[in-house]
């Protein structure tokens, strides 16, 4: 027994509370895409998932579950050992054919994915230049990596390539080999904006770094059919990057519709994570149930990309006219990722308890997911919320903010 931690452990909780930055666990069930129910029974509407597409509760996704759970429960080892199952080859197969990527790679989640890619491929004399507001897994990546880590102000190109030439620089030792690395995500969670892809790449080509780009809220979000960052700006600029981009790593839990990561990219790159990315080595694989539901959610993207992204697109348009119409502080964009800024984390609370009490869940980030006095209701708009949804959250939301203003 440790006293001296418990107490520890406890005034630092209560320091949390004190600054409204506790957090705990209310457990729901999805009874559809847009709607789920707590222990008591209440049912509310849902505003805070990244189940973008709706496809978790799709027939022919439940079905593949289903079906796919006749091979057990549990895949009972490591792909390397016992694991291996025909639907994750199958999926990663489907995922790389639908990245226009020689090879893919599945592990156990997004956040695995990024650690088990960036500290696997970087050494010591390496060096990592990452974007200021990345994904807690690409910063946790880094910092366990043996890599110097340079954080590049947020979608700041020139400040990245000021960094890069500082590096050059400062290395004056001629035998000690480095390689750079940009990390950046291509949808960023928070404020929903995009990375400049293009700009990224043309620094990456003139500094020979490698690039990865985390797709997790940009896969089955953005470009004309759902592909990703790159096909967005395939789709503006009429450019291919798709070969200048070395690594894509992507989740199977937001639009996909299960839970599991990917990283698709050069043979060469596959090949070397499969012997040495711990976090996928010495976990235990997917079940075949939560792969096959992953290909099948892929499938129905690939199959009605145009039906799914118009919808998703013409919510989330709705959404965010209707909440700058009233003067709300909106964080400018256009993926269905919408931040209202409220300022200090009680205010954002409070303001996320009186949504709950009107049936509508919407999340209240604080720090230190973002910035102290940038508190935010995030709100996330999916394929399957229907006009009427949007509009009725739309007037709450707006309705509380006005009763706050007194």
């Amino acid at each position: 027994m440790n006293p001296n931690l418990e107490n520890e452990l406890k005034e630092e909780l209560d320091e949390l509370e004190k600054n409204d930055l506790l957090r705990t666990v209310d457990d729901l069930r999805f009874i559809s895409s847009t709607k789920a129910i707590d222990n008591d029974g209440n049912e509310f509407l849902v505003f805070g998932t990244n189940n973008y597409l709706g496809l978790t509760h799709h027939p022919k996704v439940m079905e593949a579950c289903k079906d796919a759970s006749e091979y057990g429960t549990g895949s009972t080892g490591s792909r390397l050992t016992t694991g291996a199952s025909f639907e994750a080859r199958e999926l990663e197969n489907n995922i790389s054919e639908f990245k226009n990527t020689e090879s893919t790679l599945i592990f156990n989640t997004g956040y695995m994915t990024n650690l088990g890619v960036i500290y696997a491929l970087t050494k010591e004399n390496d060096v990592i230049f990452s974007d200021q507001l990345n994904h807690a897994s690409i910063i946790d990546g880094t910092r366990i990596s043996k890599a110097s880590v340079r954080v590049y102000k947020h979608k700041d190109t020139s400040d990245l390539e000021n960094l890069i030439k500082k590096e050059i620089e400062s290395n004056n030792e001629p035998n000690n080999k480095s390689n750079f690395f940009i990390v950046s995500d291509g949808v960023f969670s928070m404020d929903g904006d995009i990375a400049p892809l293009p700009k990224l790449v043309e620094i990456a080509n003139e500094y020979n770094c490698t690039l990865i780009i985390d797709e997790a809220h940009a896969t089955g979000v953005i470009g004309k059919n759902g592909r990703g960052t790159v096909e967005y700006y395939r789709n503006k600029t009429g450019i291919d990057l798709t070969d200048s981009v070395d690594l894509q790593i992507g989740t199977l839990s937001k639009a996909l519709a299960s839970e599991g990561g990917y990283v698709s990219g050069k043979q060469v790159y596959i090949d070397y994570l499969i012997n040495k990315s711990r976090p996928f080595i010495f976990s235990t694989a997917l079940s075949p149930s939560t792969i096959a539901s992953a290909n099948a959610a892929l499938n129905l993207l690939k199959e009605n990309s145009e039906e799914y992204l118009s919808n998703l697109n013409e919510n989330t348009r709705l959404m965010r006219n209707l909440l700058n119409d009233a003067g709300l502080n909106v964080v400018d964009g256009e993926t269905p990722i919408i931040p209202i800024i409220i300022g200090p984390a009680e205010l954002a609370n409070r303001f996320s308890k009186k949504l709950e009490k009107e049936g509508i869940l919407v999340s209240s980030i604080r720090p230190p997911s973002v910035p102290k006095g940038e508190s935010r209701l995030r709100l996330t708009i999916i394929s399957t919320h229907t006009r009427e949804e949007i509009k009725s959250t739309a007037n709450t939301i707006i309705k509380i903010a006005n009763e706050l203003k007194k």
